[in-house]
């Protein structure tokens, strides 16, 4: 009979190789799409706010913290301050936030 402990923790889906494969590809071109918006961001080429707009799953699963580490000029403690005062968590991501966290965050960095 498995224990209590077994039944609370149930092993991971195991996968074939080629879906190994396939899942860490996905990863890298996620975090690939991350990484160029970001650098758009910082360019000046974007503006923060269309990762609020995106269709892009990996847009959208970009913590808040992060996109806005990207905006010039704004490093953690200025973000950190901007997340407690809306009262979104340092964890949350994008595609996490509610209605009332996107306006606000929108009045706040109005000017960025």
């Amino acid at each position: 009979m498995p224990s209590r402990l077994d039944m609370a923790m149930a092993l991971p889906p195991s996968l074939s190789i080629q879906d190994r494969e396939r899942a860490l590809q996905l990863a890298r071109e996620s975090r690939k799409r991350r990484a160029e918006f970001k650098s758009k961001i910082r360019n000046g080429e974007l503006r923060w706010f269309h990762a609020l707009e995106s269709q892009d799953e990996a847009i959208l699963k970009m913590r808040v913290k992060e996109l806005l580490e990207s905006i010039p000029k704004f490093g953690e403690v200025r973000v950190v301050n901007v997340l407690d005062r809306i009262g979104i968590s340092h964890a949350r991501r994008i595609q996490g936030l509610g209605a009332r966290q996107r306006v606000e965050l929108r009045k706040e960095l109005a000017n960025r």
